[in-house]
Formats: structure tokens, sequence, C-alpha cells
């Protein structure tokens, strides 16, 4: 659901890293954010100034760097000093953070936000719920957590802490109660797959971190997110499949190196179709995209036109010529798949390679660079960062994705008793158009879910 707090400390230390999505929502749910008892406390005059700085480091680095330098309309320093006004009255931290959110989210970006900084505990709500259509269902449940017993696969849920959950306002409800306050314990209104509906609420797992972390090299906290990134490494890896004259390749992320990526295309080279399984990819690094482009196409391919402050530029993938893949392509896509993602499917639409099949992407499609920032001392620091876009993409229909996303060729979807049984009707159904028999029980098994250890 949210960036994790190692992850978060890497990527913070990285800066002007053209990208075309860092992990935005929907990704873990391994949190690193005050309870909410904490949040209901009195904030002192040093946790006000520190708020007020990090809104002042967001209207700087949008005045900098934002692509649209009349920022669709509204007076950035009016809307600034609004902020700045409720954040000396805010009642907690986390408060004077939903206000830096609040003046961000007034751009109405989905690739301009505030990354809050990491803080002394660790939150695990226990499930993961995703969009289907129009409406969010439970996916998955972690073991020996209080969601355990009372909420399941296939659940719809129909209201999180009494906010209707909706197509519109899914990511900014995700955002608010996963990233700015969230909860020790989550209010959800459920339906089942029989239609009988229900009120829960669940206790949050919590675990107590170091106030402080000593991040010089060789350290015990060093390893320890060393470690983390590992794990999370292993869980965003690459996998591929094969049935018969078939690859179907699960890729998480566009963070893969050209390299790897030429790799992975060595062994689909040797068969007649791709099933590139995009769903839930939240996009990643524009050199990934690029290639995996260029492995798919045997002639140059634009992908877009750069609108920024800068002349536009279009950006090209170029392909490894003889070597690309010739064979059929089929792309799955879901509600989360952003960015990198949903320009790849599109691209295989708009230049008639392939079928695109699921549900309707994101709609979260710009190109950003994240920029990095620090307050306190060398062992108190506190690292927050904003991902800023930098340029609009306009495709060759001359239209961006950004809050449209891409429909598929053919509409694909999950029934709550497909999730509550775990099977993969989707993926089936691609496996079928590429010739083969799959069994949508036994697509379901083909790649596990798995959980980031807490």
């Amino acid at each position: 659901m949210s960036i994790s707090g190692s992850l978060l400390e890497v990527a913070v230390r990285k800066r002007h890293i053209r990208i075309a999505l860092i992990f935005v929502l929907g990704i873990t749910v391994a949190l690193a954010a005050a309870s909410v008892t904490l949040a209901q406390q009195k904030i002192d005059s040093t946790k006000i100034d520190r708020a007020r700085r990090i809104l002042s480091d967001a209207r700087d680095v949008v005045k900098k760097y934002y692509y649209d330098p009349t920022y669709h309309g509204p007076d950035l320093d009016a809307e600034y000093r609004k902020y700045d006004e409720r954040i000396k009255a805010a009642p907690s931290f986390n408060e004077g953070l939903r206000m830096v959110a609040a003046f961000l989210g007034g751009l109405k970006d989905s690739h301009t936000f505030l990354i809050p900084p990491d803080r002394p505990y660790r939150f695990d709500y226990g499930f993961r719920m995703q969009l289907f259509g129009d409406s969010a269902f439970i996916t998955h449940i972690r073991p020996d957590t209080d969601a355990e017993s009372k909420v399941h696969p296939g659940d719809e849920v129909l209201a999180y802490e009494s906010n209707p959950v909706n197509r519109t306002d899914f990511d900014n409800v995700l955002y608010l109660f996963n990233k700015l306050t969230p909860r020790t314990t989550t209010q959800l209104d459920l339906r089942d797959p029989d239609g009988n509906v229900r009120r829960v609420s669940i206790e949050t797992k919590v675990r107590q971190e170091k106030t402080e972390r000593n991040m010089t090299p060789s350290s015990n906290d060093f390893y320890r997110l060393v470690r983390e990134s590992q794990h999370e490494a292993r869980i965003f890896r690459q996998q591929q499949h094969v049935i018969g004259d078939v690859v179907i390749w699960k890729m998480p992320t566009f963070l893969t190196s050209p390299e790897e990526v030429d790799h992975l295309f060595d062994a689909v080279r040797k068969h007649k179709t791709l099933i590139l399984d995009l769903r839930g990819n939240g996009g990643g690094a524009a050199v990934t995209l690029d290639r995996m482009l260029g492995n798919v196409f045997d002639h140059d391919v634009k992908i877009a036109d750069r609108i920024g402050r800068k002349d536009p530029k279009p950006e090209i993938a170029k392909t490894v010529g003889r070597h690309a893949f010739a064979g059929q392509v089929i792309v799955i896509v879901d509600s989360m798949s952003a960015s990198a993602a949903e320009l790849f499917a599109r691209l295989i639409q708009l230049e008639h390679r392939g079928i695109v099949l699921g549900d309707r992407s994101s709609g979260s499609v710009m190109e950003a660079e994240i920029y990095s920032f620090s307050q306190g001392t060398e062992y108190a620091q506190i690292w927050y960062a904003f991902l800023v876009t930098e340029a609009d993409l306009i495709m060759k229909d001359g239209k961006s994705l950004e809050h449209v996303g891409v429909t598929p060729d053919e509409i694909a979807l999950p029934t709550p008793k497909d999730l509550a049984a775990g099977r993969d009707p989707v993926l089936a159904r691609a496996a079928e158009i590429a010739g083969v028999n799959l069994d949508p029980a036994a697509a379901g098994k083909l790649f596990r879910f798995e959980w980031l250890p807490f």
C-alpha cells in the first residue's frame, strides 16, 4: 500500500534520478509512521518548525522543477501561505504532514507528492485491498494478524474508516491512512461474496523501532537496512514460467537493468508467445521501459513527446534489431498498473503489436524525479523526499494517459468468489488467447503472493 521505511531510506538518499515512477501506492504495508495515539498528542514548537520546513521545501522544489510554471493556474505562494498558517495550528506532526500533502495535492498530479519521513514505528494492517473495475476487494491476508479472523479475500470494501471506497478516491484514501495518518485500529464496512454486509474493527500490528539509527557502514542498523532491501529485491524479482510455446513473465517493476532485460528476453525468444503480466506494476526506470520496448519492436519507436519547461523532446525507444522478439505479445494490466507499465501497454495498442487485457490501468503517467531532504544532526536526522513531475508525456495519438489510463482491448476481471478461492481467470484467459489451456485455479498458483518480513 505504500513505500516501506527501508526503501524510503534508500530512495531519499538518491537525488535527480530520472524515473517513470517510484513506487507510489499499492506495494507494501510495512509502514514507518506514528500511531494514532501519538498523532493526537499536542505538537511542540520543534515539530511545528519541522513541518513548516518540509512545507517550505515542497514549495521550493515545485517552483524550481515542476513542469508547468503556471502550476495549472493556482497562485503557489498564496497556497503556501494558507497551508503554513494551518500547520502553525496543527494538533500533531502527522496533521502537519497532511497539510504538506494537501498543498502538493492541489496540483492534482499523480507524480508530485510527499514521501514523509521515517518514524520509529512500523505498522502492518494485515490485509491488502485492490480495485477491480470500480469496486475494491480484499485480496490477501497476513497470517498471525488480527485481520486473519475478521476479513477474507473476496470481501468487497464498501467503506474504509467511513470513507466510501471507489476508483476516484481510492489512492487518496490509501495515501491518507497508510502514509500520513495511519491507525492503530481500522474500521471496514464489508460485503462478502454471498452478499452479506458487516462492519469490522481490525487491530494494527505495530513494531517499535529505534528513535535514532546509526547508518554508518558496518553498524547493525546499516546491515539491517541492507537485509530489508534484499527482502524487497526478492519480493519484486522478475519471474518467468513456460507452458509449451508460451512464456508467462510476471514483471512486478520496471527497475531492471537493460542488460538483465536482454537476458530475460533470451529465454522469451525461444518461444512463440509472450504473456507479459504487468498487474500491480507501479512503473520504474525509463531506461528499463526503453529496453523492454526495444526487445519487442524491430524498429525504433517513439514513446511520447516530453512536454515541460524546456522545448518538447521526443522519447525514443531504440530497437535491439534482429534480436527483437517477433512472436505474439499479450499484456495484462490492472488498476495498479501505473506509469511505465501503462506506457508499455498503450504502445502495444497504438503500434498494433499485440493484445492488452485485464482492468483499466491507474492513469498515473508523468515523468518525474525524486528530490531528497533532511533535517537534524548526523545521528538524529529525519529524511524525506518529494517526487516532482518534470514532464507530461503526450503519445502518438496526441493524448496523455494521466488521469485516463489504458483501457484494455478486452476487459477481464476476477469475481469475488475467484478472489476467495485464489483463482486467476484473467491469466487463464490470456493463456487461452495464446492457444494453451491453463485452469484458473492453477493460474492462481503460478506466482504466489509473498509478504515482506515484519
